[in-house]
């Protein structure tokens, strides 16, 4: 298979007479990842952090003592 591209593999790297190479920031802005939906990525770290706030008040009340348990100690 690698007999196909034989007479192509070692010429130069072609390089365009009429327009500029494209920068390496540019050239990497094209593969981002596409954001298709917008805002999905907040709602997501909203709900991590509203869920995140709910365990810890269920640990805090866990941990707070009322007075009748001193009393049964």
């Amino acid at each position: 298979m690698s007999d196909q591209y034989e007479d192509i593999i070692n010429l130069p790297h072609p390089v365009s007479g009429k327009h500029p190479q494209m920068s390496m920031e540019d050239r990497a802005a094209q593969f981002a990842p596409f954001a298709a939906l917008t805002g999905h990525g907040d709602a997501i770290r909203e709900t991590a952090r509203s869920v995140a706030e709910s365990y810890e008040k269920e640990e805090d009340s866990e941990y707070e003592s009322s007075p009748q348990e001193y009393d049964q100690i």
